[in-house]
């Protein structure tokens, strides 16, 4: 563990957390087993998680 910081966006997040768990995913993930969640939220739309996940990656 790193203690660093993984965002992302899913439509199923208990299946998602146990891809990166069990490192099918590969990337940044993969490498800093095990994961914790540490917060989630949920969005109306496809394009609001999007959104907010670029904002927090400090993209336009």
């Amino acid at each position: 563990m790193d203690d660093s910081y993984y965002t992302g966006h899913t439509d199923n997040l208990e299946k998602r957390l146990t891809e990166h768990q069990s490192g099918i995913c590969d990337g940044y993930t993969s490498a800093r087993l095990p994961v914790t969640l540490v917060f989630s939220q949920e969005f109306s739309t496809r394009l609001e998680s999007l959104t907010c996940e670029r904002q927090i990656k400090g993209e336009s």
